[in-house]
């Protein structure tokens, strides 16, 4: 990973910015900046330089994955010693510290505020790693597509397990342990397995209920050396009627049509806008009820979101789902999800599954 690299665009933005220090709080941000994944962790960056604040825990694990970025190993916990240093340093007579609003409890800045002479000021710093996150670099696109694979795979565990009257905890469960089995570090989120009725919960995690003649929502993925992947198939237990079929259908027209809409500098919205009107064509609008996709890497929801209200405009090297659904309380719901990766010209379905319509 380029971690030098990212570390000194982000120095760019710093000075940019007008901000002295940058404390970055969020896991996630951290890893990306430096390559450290323990769960204790605060870097405090500067346009001059780098520092890791963690604990005696991760003495080794920093010495192995950090990079770009001196280690301090201190007594107390990280946000605490970052404080103290900042404390420590000298430079201009005001002193402003961004800080990552969304990812820092009032808590924590309370107390860094109070560790702080009175000439350093707090300001929320615009959300400047997530912004280079959106843009995946080429090691970043083959570790996600290593993920799709092995998220992929675990569909032909759904198929072997999916049965009439088959609990959905328990399919979710055979599915996990394949997953394990196959060398993924665990899931990107609760397993969602939501059968007959339940298809129409647009989250429906995976229940002890027996699952019963209908759609099947199976929305699951895994994480593969740190990076996500996201997917849902929907199949149905029995055999469909033809208004079943027609309803399965529009969803899928509505994914392809959100799927032709992803290009290079087309804004978020007329992607999602391109999914809607499909389900509006079918007269199902009013059953899609949560955004077209999200963006997917080291976490399984990151920037851009996929949205109507949202003005972001696509660059090649974004990943995002596009995940549009029917949800009609009470009976059933369909949803089919693919991610996709931003080219130069158009996108690439990274996603491998078919998406007929399975019945069994």
């Amino acid at each position: 990973m380029d971690h030098k690299g990212r570390l000194q665009r982000l120095q760019q933005a710093l000075r940019q910015q007008r901000f002295d220090t940058l404390l970055v709080t969020h896991p996630a941000n951290v890893s990306y900046l430096c390559g450290f994944t323990g769960s204790a962790g605060v870097m405090a960056l500067s346009p001059k330089g780098a520092t890791l604040f963690t604990d005696g825990r991760y003495i080794a694990q920093a010495k192995e994955q950090v990079q770009g970025a001196r280690v301090v190993i201190a007594p107390k916990p990280p946000l605490a010693a970052a404080a103290v240093r900042l404390a420590k340093s000298r430079g201009r007579r005001t002193h402003v510290v961004g800080i990552e609003a969304e990812h820092m409890s009032v808590a924590s800045r309370t107390r860094l505020s109070a560790a702080l002479p009175r000439s350093f000021r707090l300001k929320p710093a615009p959300a400047l790693v997530e912004q280079s996150r959106m843009i995946k670099d080429g090691e970043e696109i083959d570790l996600i597509r290593g993920a799709v694979r092995l998220g992929a795979g675990l569909f032909d565990t759904i198929l072997e397990n999916i049965r009439l009257g088959t609990r959905e905890s328990d399919v979710a469960a055979e599915m996990e342990h394949a997953a394990r089995r196959a060398g993924a570090e665990g899931m990107s989120f609760p397993t969602i397995i939501a059968a007959g009725q339940r298809s129409a919960l647009p989250h429906g995690r995976a229940s002890t209920e027996p699952i019963p003649e209908g759609f099947v929502v199976c929305d699951f993925g895994v994480i593969l050396r740190g990076y996500c992947s996201d997917m849902t198939r929907t199949l149905y237990v029995g055999r469909p009627t033809a208004e079943a079929r027609l309803f399965y259908q529009a969803v899928w027209e509505a994914q392809q049509a959100g799927i032709e809409a992803v290009r290079p500098g087309a804004p978020v919205g007329q992607v999602d806008r391109a999914a809607r009107n499909a389900l509006k064509k079918a007269g199902l609008a009013r059953y899609f009820t949560h955004s077209t996709g999200h963006g997917v890497g080291l976490e399984i929801h990151e920037a851009p979101r996929i949205a109507a209200a949202q003005r972001e405009v696509l660059s090649p090297g974004m990943v995002i789902t596009i995940e549009p659904g029917a949800y009609v309380p009470g009976r059933w719901g369909v949803r089919i999800e693919d991610m996709v990766v931003v080219t130069d010209s158009g996108c690439e379905i990274l996603t491998p599954t078919t998406k007929e319509l399975i019945t069994i």
